[in-house]
């Protein structure tokens, strides 16, 4: 079982940045993928950005360029920092682990971000 926290939503304007966290309840250096997905009202929810154990990533073309994601194994927690911010970015934004021999997903509860003038 691998519990996840997520933290570091709002309200920001267009061009603006936010840092979404997300903490782990056991060691992420044992967890094989973490990453984040975001879902729009009345859309599915799609991949934003994916970090390895060995710190591999990989970025939805939407937002190559603007958002990274990170790991710091010491706290157990993974980051997402979001640059150059869009309307089109405003979602809820879930922290995801694959975890175990099968990649069992966890999830966490959601952060809303919004991004409007």
């Amino acid at each position: 079982q691998v519990q996840l926290v997520e933290s570091g939503g709002g309200l920001v304007q267009p061009g603006g940045s936010l840092r979404l966290s997300c903490a782990a309840s056991k060691s992420i250096f044992s967890i094989n993928v973490m990453g984040w997905y975001r879902q729009a009202p009345g859309k599915q929810r799609d991949l934003v950005a994916l970090i390895s154990s060995g710190g591999n990533t990989n970025y939805a073309d939407s937002v190559k360029g603007r958002f990274t994601i990170s790991r710091d194994n010491t706290k157990d927690t993974v980051y997402l920092q979001m640059n150059s911010l869009k309307p089109e970015d405003t979602a809820v934004y879930y922290c995801n682990a694959k975890y175990g021999s099968k990649l069992t997903n966890y999830w966490g509860q959601g952060t809303q971000v919004t991004v409007s003038s």
